[in-house]
């Protein structure tokens, strides 16, 4: 039953993670394309997909209320300094790698936009950043499942259980980011 919801929904959830955010989704895809249940290259395409779609959006909310929406959250003050120094240094490779920049994701895009940066630039540069990190990531899922598999020659056995768990222990260090924020 677990099986036939991930091959059914697996790619849709890939999408929808990185949408959002999306590393550890993109991970556990890689290793559920390890184990069998999914196909590295539909993984790959499903958070490029997922990934460029939701930074193009957050870019266009950026140019049209940036500067509103950071004044709305105080915690992106610090993250939008650090983003702006970076882009006024190395503007493309921002663009680029933004997502490999852990704590930076979310915010960059925003900033992006409402810094003035023309949006045929910003697409051809999301795109290949977008392309970057879903073969990236996916890869170190898929290469965490050939490990594991090295290491626990029975671990196909457990393949589904093993993402499961990762995803636990991933849900667990996020609730708990989201209630020190809180606090």
């Amino acid at each position: 039953m677990l099986e036939a919801l991930v091959m059914t929904y697996g790619y849709a959830m890939i999408a929808a993670g990185t949408f959002l955010e999306g590393e550890t989704v993109l991970v556990i895809g890689g290793y559920l394309a390890h184990a069998g249940y999914l196909e590295l290259p539909w993984v790959i395409v499903s958070a490029f997909a997922g990934s460029f779609a939701g930074d193009q959006l957050y870019f266009f909310i950026g140019r049209r209320q940036g500067t509103a929406l950071l004044e709305k959250r105080p915690r992106w003050q610090a993250k939008s300094e650090r983003v702006r120094a970076l882009l006024q240094r190395r503007q493309n490779s921002v663009i680029v790698g933004f997502r490999f920049l852990y704590g930076l994701r979310t915010v960059t895009p925003f900033l992006l936009g409402a810094s003035g940066i023309a949006p045929g630039k910003f697409m051809l540069l999301n795109a290949a950043g977008a392309a970057l990190w879903a073969v990236a990531v996916a890869l170190a899922g898929y290469l965490l499942g050939h490990a594991v598999t090295l290491f626990f020659a029975e671990a196909h056995r457990y393949a589904l259980y093993g993402a499961l768990f990762i995803a636990f222990v991933a849900m667990v260090v996020w609730v708990r980011r989201i209630t020190k924020r809180k606090r």
